[in-house]
């Protein structure tokens, strides 16, 4: 990787810095704030009917339960629908989040083609000081000093070979980048799986609700099976949608500063004397 390993590891402690703060504030959200705002006004309802008639007093009770279901949060609600797979599509989502990060801290022009290396490598050119430039070149992080170093220890062997050398280190490089982005076109690829996952098993639940019932099911009866449907559903695709839109920016990105970094070193290399090379 073109990362020092002390730029890597402090890459890895921000990524998870990041993991942990969004893990807090999901764990701090507050369970009120969703609440459905019709509750009130059917709890006033049972208290109007006389306590002579027992039937009216089920009816009651049941229309307690009700306004009880109805105090229910819209995220609590999400949580207890969602279930087993809302809970793998938010650890996904975190890892999303990480990914993304990663490769928005590497896939800069400073790690990969910083303009302070490219004036320095360029005034040891203008002064033929050839050494000078491969010593720069091999103590530098970004990729086309790599690059450049590669291509520098094998001038003496002729132009040719140094870019065949300059090409394998690029070749590596784009490699190693396309599969960290790989990971987001996975998650862009798994997580709507696991949603539509959750809404068949929704839907079974709704079904099977329906064939074991003695007579016609409520429809309260059936809306667990459809809420953990829809949800899981809408969870997968909340979490798909910016993995794919991620995962093409960042290729077109790499891409193109790929292409930057072909295109300056060569450049320099041209300007160096064919079948001499101060890299021994």
């Amino acid at each position: 990787m073109f990362l020092g390993r002390t730029r890597q590891r402090q890459l890895w402690q921000a990524t998870s810095l990041l993991m942990l703060i969004m893990a807090m504030f999901v764990a701090s959200m507050p369970s009120s704030g969703w609440a459905f705002q019709d509750a009130e006004a059917d709890a006033t309802a049972p208290a109007e009917e006389p306590e002579t008639k027992p039937a009216s007093d089920d009816n009651a009770a049941a229309g307690g339960e009700a306004d009880n279901d109805d105090s229910e949060t819209f995220l609590s609600w999400m949580i207890k629908a969602s279930g087993a797979f809302g809970a793998v599509l938010l650890i996904i989502s975190f890892i999303m989040v990480a990914v993304i990060m990663m490769n928005l801290l590497q896939v800069r022009r400073d790690n990969l083609l910083p303009e302070g290396f490219v004036a320095a490598f360029e005034e040891k050119l203008t002064a033929k000081d050839y050494q000078g430039a491969y010593e720069i070149a091999r103590n530098d992080d970004s990729l086309i000093a790599r690059v450049l170093a590669a291509g520098l220890s094998r001038l003496n062997r002729g132009y040719e070979e140094a870019v065949e050398g300059m090409q394998e280190v690029g070749e590596e490089e784009s490699m190693t980048m396309e599969h960290r982005l790989s990971y987001l076109a996975l998650i862009g690829s798994v997580a709507p799986m696991i949603g539509l996952m959750g809404t068949v098993w929704g839907m079974i639940a709704s079904f099977r609700t329906i064939s074991t019932s003695a007579v016609a099911p409520k429809p309260k009866d059936l809306a667990d099976g459809i809420s953990t449907a829809l949800f899981t559903t809408l969870e997968g695709l909340v979490v798909a949608i910016p993995a794919i839109i991620a995962y093409s920016m960042l290729r077109n990105r790499v891409s193109r500063l790929l292409l930057e970094v072909g295109r300056v070193s060569e450049g320099l290399m041209s300007r160096l004397p064919v079948g001499k090379s101060s890299a021994e």
